[in-house]
């Protein structure tokens, strides 16, 4: 997915979300944008609910909150497992992949006929700015 293809919406959220020092929720991208017309909360929650899908952001439930993607040109995102680490402190998130232990989850999920759809892993403590 290019940002050729994207709509005038997503370009504007997924800018928000790759300029934010920290994750935003869909009210404050909505704050963000309203000086590009973005008038309610459905307009934000259409381009994450696409951006998402396009895998070029992602949720963190633990904080119900949204960042870009740290590598959407790549497939590790396609496979299902994310992983970050949230500083409970200034608020940086880091993403991280290992296929070591998405190979290991999947194994567990495969062991016990389980079928996973997505695997989020939110590591929350203090970075080491903050620590």
């Amino acid at each position: 997915m290019t940002s050729t293809q994207l709509t005038r919406n997503q370009t504007l959220v997924l800018g928000a979300l790759s300029q934010s020092e920290a994750p935003l929720s869909a009210y404050t991208i909505l704050d963000k944008l309203r000086g590009e017309g973005f008038r309610a909360p459905l307009q934000v929650y259409r381009a994450l609910e696409k951006l998402l899908e396009f895998g070029l952001v992602h949720r963190l439930e633990s904080i119900n909150a949204f960042v870009a993607c740290a590598h959407p040109h790549q497939d590790c995102c396609s496979h299902g497992l994310t992983a970050f680490t949230i500083c409970e402190s200034c608020g940086k998130v880091t993403e991280f992949h290992d296929h070591v232990i998405e190979e290991r989850l999947a194994g567990f999920a495969r062991d016990r006929n389980f079928k996973p759809g997505k695997t989020t892993i939110e590591i929350r403590g203090h970075c080491d700015g903050c620590a």
